[in-house]
């Protein structure tokens, strides 16, 4: 499938291979992943980035290559039920963090007509998004502009 805004086609054959159980070498508690997801996620981490450290540094010393299959639920379900999740989705957070990285530039450089159309594109996307989440994880009456995005962030 196409990519929205720009002409490039998206990519195929990406996914990750299927496993039912997490590998022999990986022998993890799945009540001391949870407590180090809480950990991290009270440092300040998104979950993706929760989920790079576990890879990468482990507990206790060993790598946990998928949170789901050690745990069976994901990183976000652990961290509503121990309420740590973030008050913003960590793809909107991102979306608005370049948005305002965006308009500073535009503030900056107001002939760039490229990064213009980076702007409208990206608070497109913002716009789409809120939509997505209005109600369920944003307040019903949220609407994007860059003085909220700015205020948020």
């Amino acid at each position: 499938m196409a990519r929205m805004h720009t002409r490039r086609r998206g990519s195929s054959d990406s996914d990750k291979p299927v496993a039912d159980e997490p590998p022999e070498w990986s022998d993890v508690d799945a009540d001391a992943v949870e407590e180090r997801v809480v950990e991290l996620a009270e440092q300040g981490l998104s979950p993706s980035e929760i989920g790079l450290k576990l890879r990468d540094e482990g507990v206790q010393g060993t790598p946990v290559p998928d949170v789901s299959l050690a745990t069976d639920k994901k990183i976000t379900e652990i961290l509503e039920e121990n309420d740590a999740e973030p008050d913003l989705p960590e793809d909107l957070r991102n979306l608005m963090e370049r948005a305002v990285r965006l308009r500073e530039h535009m503030n900056d450089n107001p002939n760039d007509h490229q990064n213009k159309r980076a702007l409208q594109n990206t608070e497109s996307k913002i716009r789409r998004l809120v939509d997505y989440y209005r109600g369920d994880e944003l307040d019903a009456d949220f609407t994007y502009s860059y003085d909220t995005a700015k205020e948020l962030l």
